[in-house]
């Protein structure tokens, strides 16, 4: 066997390693490519889970369109005894907060009204949220809440609006701008409460305005709405006060707060939320 042979066979029997340095170079190569792709992926699930809760949006507002249909045109209150002649049932019984059974209790939605229009649990709770209440008797860890999702106040007593100045609605066709009227709503989960969502009308030309309850922004800065005429859209919010509004998922947000720097999105909610008398 000659010499070059002899050392052909050592280098078989010792094959070429990745050194320290190398290593090192493509860890970091491979956690620089993780960072730049978690964020966008981060971003497109958001947006699917947007997407989704548009769908359930629809199909709520589907559901709602559908009861008014077989009830003479009479829509269900946002909240209970709301003040006109026709005994509207409340669209959902029931207020959420981290502590009661009830905001986990399922029935308060398979008893109501538009269950059986939907004939799902999941319309109503957007799949961006997280809230939960603590342990339950029986249970080993915090349950869900049941829903993410309010209703308008025109479709009560509107004392927010306030009322002796723009329209509330008990039928489908009072509705003076149904593609400027929305119905539901995701509302920010330490805002909601009970089944209605406030606005207090802010004048087009105004300088100030206060945000009653506190819109959702779940989808990258976002918020869910769907409409008297059936649409749903994803809404994306301009001031931070909305858009960055932190979610603790404890209940401690503000309401009826100056909407300073949202003061366009205070506009944007009384533009498509009634008219006035």
């Amino acid at each position: 066997m000659n010499s070059s042979e002899t050392r052909f066979l050592q280098c078989r029997k010792h094959p070429a390693a990745f050194t320290l340095i190398e290593l090192l170079v493509v860890i970091a190569i491979i956690a620089i490519l993780a960072g730049m792709l978690l964020p966008a992926l981060a971003k497109a699930k958001t947006k699917a889970q947007g997407t989704q809760c548009m769908n359930n949006n629809r199909q709520l507002m589907l559901s709602w369109k559908f009861y008014a249909q077989d009830y003479n045109d009479i829509v269900v209150a946002s909240l209970a005894n709301a003040p006109d002649n026709f005994k509207r049932p409340v669209w959902i019984e029931g207020s959420l907060d981290f502590s009661s059974a009830a905001s986990a209790d399922l029935r308060l939605i398979s008893n109501g009204p538009l269950f059986k229009y939907t004939g799902s649990y999941a319309v109503f709770k957007c799949p961006s949220d997280r809230a939960a209440q603590g342990k339950l008797p029986g249970k080993n860890a915090a349950t869900p809440r049941i829903r993410s999702i309010s209703m308008s106040q025109v479709f009560d007593f509107g004392g927010w609006l306030p009322a002796d100045k723009f329209r509330v609605y008990s039928k489908e066709s009072q509705i003076i701008a149904p593609a400027k009227t929305f119905v539901f709503v995701e509302e920010h989960p330490d805002s909601i409460n009970d089944a209605a969502f406030a606005v207090q009308m802010i004048d087009p030309g105004a300088k100030s305005g206060n945000i009653i309850d506190m819109p959702a922004n779940f989808h990258n800065g976002a918020c869910g709405f769907s409409f008297a005429d059936g649409h749903a859209e994803i809404h994306r919010w301009v001031g931070g006060l909305i858009k960055n509004a932190k979610i603790k998922y404890d209940g401690s947000i503000a309401l009826n707060v100056d909407a300073k720097d949202s003061l366009v999105d205070g506009k944007w909610m009384s533009e498509n939320c009634t008219v006035a008398k």
